[in-house]
């Protein structure tokens, strides 16, 4: 018995099908991540704002990481380690015990950690609030090491 020839029109429908699948999911994919950085970036540059550290930072992938990171009283050169595979967890222990620091300086309590951790556009923007006070003397007051910018640092606001 002879096998069955191939029929082109076929072939070229399911590759064809096949393409136009995967182009619509990394565009959705792509339109998705967008999103999020867009959100993200937004939330960062309020926060930014309200703490002494120049808003545009937030929109500068790694340089906003290390700012975030200087915020927390962490130095900002942790944030490379985000590059690194594994080493990321690394930077994201750092970014959530800052983010307690710098909640401490809102006047919230740890239960806001858990919030950062798992929605950090949502923690931002709820710091950011006109209703939030920033005071970073109460970081040095539990003891901790002041802000290494903005407000409250050593080098001064927008440092």
């Amino acid at each position: 018995m002879d096998p069955q020839p191939i029929d082109p029109y076929t072939a070229a429908a399911f590759w064809a099908l096949f393409l136009g699948i995967w182009i619509v999911t990394f565009a959705f994919i792509f339109i998705v991540f967008a999103a999020l950085y867009v959100v993200t970036a937004l939330a960062l540059s309020r926060l930014f704002a309200k703490v002494g550290v120049e808003p545009w930072i937030a929109w500068v992938p790694i340089y906003s990481t290390w700012k975030w990171l200087e915020l927390g009283g962490f130095p900002g050169w942790v944030a490379i380690l985000s590059v690194i595979p594994y080493a990321n967890l690394v930077t994201s222990v750092f970014l959530w015990i800052g983010m307690y620091r710098t909640g401490l300086a809102f006047r919230k309590g740890g239960e806001w950690v858990v919030l950062g951790i798992f929605l950090p556009v949502v923690w931002a923007f709820l710091l950011a609030r006109p209703t939030e006070t920033y005071e970073p003397q109460l970081i040095t007051q539990a003891g901790y090491p002041p802000p290494l910018v903005g407000h409250g640092s050593a080098f001064g606001p927008r440092a």
